[in-house]
């Protein structure tokens, strides 16, 4: 097993079996393991069905609060792992040394230490969140994919990591499709384009941390998640009073309506486990592998888009910014699977 693997604390304590299996490399000579590629491709398929139903809520819908959602979410969450974690289904810690029995479940030396992961997390999720609404499907995938720019410098700044010719190669590839794709957008919105870009600075910032606070925390990815709701939900609940939020959400006319809330419901499950495989996926593999996958579930994303929500005329241009994107992507892929 390599040395990064042992290290990180991503799950619970893998048994023998899991260790000389999961841990393995995916093929020979490989530099992904086959517990990383499973971590990816589940994050991929929560992230496509994820961006669909809260795509569907805010715009279908036109709910009025995004951050009413993230709440929502963050409790559903929260509840989940308490429930799961008081029938002894998971744990929060890499060993049973750093489990505590007090309401909080954890020691508070523990969650005062994941206080700036907590916080990034939160950001994160508002901005993100609120970026969905500003612009139609397509166009937001591909503004998007330029998160990989801003992980790389975090990552740099953060833990100096360096990278390889080629990987320097795909992400230039995928950066110049996104301009090519966008070249002809039509419903330039400077707000939207604006938040779409701040959220991928969170983004990165929210995935370096992970990569920095994981490794040194203790707690495994269900651990990471508990602390997140523990800090982040009376904050966000806060502020969506202080917003009117709540009273907008009371008035909302669909609020009861069978459809809407199915929507809800998958968007809370989602998230739940999209959270999971983003801690699985960055600490397993890296902050730049999960932005990477970002960009490779575009393909699903993109087209869903196309057909559930429109927004976006076929051109030339578009289907080449596209198509440059999903190589530069498939390149990274292959030199990460190549180690």
């Amino acid at each position: 097993m390599n040395q990064k693997s042992v290290l990180l604390p991503v799950s619970d304590p893998p048994s023998p079996r899991a260790i000389s299996g999961g841990d393995a490399p995916l093929f020979k000579g490989s530099g992904m393991t086959k517990r990383g590629a499973y971590a990816a491709v589940s994050y991929m398929s929560c992230a496509v069905l994820l961006v669909m139903f809260n795509k569907a809520a805010l715009s279908s819908y036109k709910f009025p609060s995004a951050n009413v959602i993230t709440l929502l979410q963050m409790i559903c969450s929260t509840c989940l792992l308490y429930v799961m974690k008081r029938w002894k289904y998971i744990t929060f810690s890499v060993t049973e040394r750093n489990q505590s029995d007090s309401a909080i479940l954890i020691p508070v030396g523990t969650l005062l230490h994941t206080l700036p992961l907590s916080l990034s997390y939160l950001f994160y999720m508002l901005v993100t969140m609120e970026s969905i609404r500003g612009v139609n499907v397509p166009m937001y995938t591909t503004l998007r994919r330029t998160t990989v720019v801003f992980t790389m410098i975090v990552e740099y700044l953060l833990t100096r990591q360096k990278y390889t010719p080629p990987t320097f190669g795909s992400v230039a590839l995928i950066v110049f499709g996104a301009f090519v794709a966008g070249a002809h957008d039509l419903s330039f919105d400077v707000r939207g384009y604006s938040v779409v870009f701040l959220a991928n600075i969170t983004t990165a910032l929210y995935l370096a941390t992970i990569n920095r606070i994981g490794k040194s925390s203790g707690l495994n990815s269900f651990g990471l998640m508990w602390c997140n709701g523990l800090v982040c939900g009376p904050i966000l609940l806060l502020w969506t009073f202080i917003r009117g939020d709540m009273q907008l959400t009371m008035n909302f006319p669909d609020l009861y309506s069978p459809g809407f809330m199915v929507v809800m419901l998958f968007s809370c499950i989602l998230a739940f486990f999209l959270n999971y495989f983003i801690f699985l996926n960055t600490t397993l593999n890296s902050a730049l592998t999960q932005t990477m996958c970002g960009n490779l579930k575009d393909l699903f994303t993109i087209g869903l888009g196309w057909l559930v929500f429109g927004g976006l005329p076929f051109d030339l241009l578009n289907v080449i910014g596209q198509m440059l994107g999903f190589i530069g992507s498939g390149l990274y892929a292959y030199v990460k699977l190549k180690g």
